[in-house]
């Protein structure tokens, strides 16, 4: 590194007063560190400005905001891999020195199609999202789903928890479930694989390395809502977190397993491949009155009774929670029979004339 305005360190050689760029640039490391240790804090900034060489900045500012140069603006710092970028934001962000809390066991205590369906969609968040991740990894995808279940955030099955929003491309919790990865059959080795997870976790096995955690993501993306939850472990290439504050202490996961896993809006059931189309009901695509139907609205998924107005026994009033049909349009006879009830009521409602006073 050369010197300003001819002022020469002691142990300095001339050649680097005298011709500071070609020599410069053949110096070492070692060397410049060496010179300017000797110099003065003020010629060391001074010279750095015109070090062909080394351009070391401690404030990790992207290239080219080093120092302001009207003429060319610098950009953004973007020049690196997307990949990268988020490895490095996450790794600024430190994990929680809070306590992991492990969770209470589950076990799915039900037999027959709602437990095949709810080992299926648990097989398939296991697989689809961590086929290659190790089993501890894989495990706690499990645990993610069913702490989802039974928090009161979340729906209340475990085919509800893993496809909500999925009639919603933006929507989806789980990426498989609307980017086209059903479409692909899965290797029946890693497939055999993730069934045993998923079976051990309806069984009752906990992951007690995750804890609560209700969202993950993988190392190589850093989305937006990962600063506002607690970042709790990383295993594998997935990193843990949980919600903040009681929210996301075990004590808050009070929401019980309500069954009905086959309840999935036909919105979300067009969505899929035909082989995950066939786990579910075919009645549930075309809804009849008297029926559940399972919508995904603004990315809950919430069930609702379908009301038949039609029925001599039918519940005509509006209830929360229930889903009214449009009524069938009316008859020319009927809507004639309503005007005419209209006029008459409208007739019988009219002011009688007064009698006539006595004139004085």
């Amino acid at each position: 590194m050369a010197a300003c305005g001819g002022v020469r360190p002691a142990g300095a050689p001339k050649a680097l007063v005298h011709s500071p760029g070609p020599l410069a640039e053949t110096f070492s490391d070692a060397q410049i560190d060496k010179f300017t240790a000797i110099m003065k804090p003020g010629d060391v900034a001074i010279a750095a400005r015109h070090m062909p060489g080394r351009r070391t900045d401690f404030w990790a500012r992207p290239l080219g905001w080093e120092r302001l140069d009207l003429k060319t603006p610098p950009g953004l710092g973007f020049t690196v891999d997307d990949t990268q970028t988020a490895q490095e934001i996450n790794s600024l962000r430190p994990f929680s020195k809070l306590p992991i809390r492990p969770m209470r066991p589950f076990v799915l205590q039900v037999g027959g199609a709602d437990q095949a369906r709810a080992l299926t969609c648990l097989s398939q968040a296991v697989y689809y999202e961590s086929a290659r991740e190790p089993s501890l990894g894989q495990a706690a995808i499990a645990q993610v789903v069913l702490n989802r279940l039974r928090h009161p955030a979340y729906p209340k099955s475990v085919c509800g928890v893993v496809y909500q929003g999925a009639a919603r491309q933006t929507g989806c919790q789980f990426t498989f479930t609307c980017d086209g990865a059903l479409g692909h059959a899965p290797i029946p080795a890693l497939w055999s694989q993730a069934q045993a997870v998923a079976r051990r976790a309806l069984a009752g096995f906990v992951v007690k390395e995750v804890g609560s955690a209700t969202h993950y993501h993988a190392a190589y993306v850093a989305p937006y809502w990962a600063p506002t939850l607690v970042k709790m472990k990383q295993i594998g290439q997935h990193i843990f977190y949980r919600w903040t504050g009681p929210w996301g202490e075990p004590p808050a996961f009070t929401g019980r397993y309500a069954g009905g896993e086959n309840n999935l809006s036909a919105a979300i059931l067009g969505s899929l491949d035909a082989r995950t189309q066939g786990l579910f009901a075919p009645e549930v695509q075309g809804v009849p009155p008297g029926r559940t139907v399972t919508l995904a609205v603004a990315g809950e998924v919430r069930t609702y009774t379908v009301a038949d107005p039609n029925a001599a026994d039918g519940e005509r009033t509006r209830v929360l929670g229930t889903i009214m049909p449009s009524r069938r349009k009316p008859t020319a006879a009927e809507i004639r029979e309503i005007n005419e009830s209209l006029a008459a009521v409208e007739k019988a409602s009219e002011p009688a004339p007064s009698a006539p006073h006595d004139q004085d």
